[in-house]
């Protein structure tokens, strides 16, 4: 199966995007995939904003998209544009970093007034990296992930069968097996 990297672009620590992806990664590691997460506010900041292209985690970084035959890329919108931390990590990367790979971009946000930064923000970005299938990517409402007592996460049924069709999409374009059930 597919090796898929799976990013977090939001800068929180207790981020309903990184365990909405962490959840989905469950899904597509069900599907025979390999998953590797990455969560960007990990990297430092000083590499980060100080565009340090040598840096250790920038040099990981690179080397993990690198390997990925997919990535998935979530963010929180913030300013009706993805986070500031994704595009600092997306501007270090070589132009070319998504070539030949299959990318699925999901946006978590507070308002359906946010919608649009999936199309208008996010996926311009992933084109011009030179991604060879952007597949439909998904915008999740804050209030549909609820976060449990034991730091799990319950997401609303109908979201939940959304996001279960967009990864299954994800997963057969990469080559993958079975479809499973909807996880809520």
């Amino acid at each position: 199966m597919a090796t898929v990297l799976s990013v977090s672009g939001s800068p929180s620590v207790s981020s309903r995007t990184a365990k909405l992806l962490r959840h989905l990664d469950t899904r597509l590691a069900a599907q025979g995939h390999e998953v590797i997460p990455l969560d960007v506010r990990t990297i430092p900041a000083e590499a980060l904003l100080g565009a340090d292209f040598k840096h250790p985690a920038i040099v990981e970084a690179t080397a993990l998209f690198a390997r990925a035959d997919g990535v998935v890329i979530g963010t929180p919108v913030y300013k009706a544009a993805y986070s500031g931390v994704l595009k600092a990590l997306l501007d270090l990367l070589p132009q070319y970093a998504l070539t030949g790979k299959t990318v699925l971009p999901l946006v978590t946000g507070g308002s359906t007034a946010h919608v649009l930064a999936l199309d208008y923000a996010l996926r311009p970005v992933l084109n011009s990296m030179g991604a060879a299938h952007i597949v439909q990517g998904w915008f999740t409402l804050d209030k549909d992930i609820t976060t449990d007592e034991d730091g799990g996460i319950t997401v609303a049924p109908a979201t939940a069968e959304a996001l279960a069709q967009v990864v299954d999409q994800f997963s057969a374009a990469l080559g993958s097996a079975p479809l499973l059930a909807a996880a809520g």
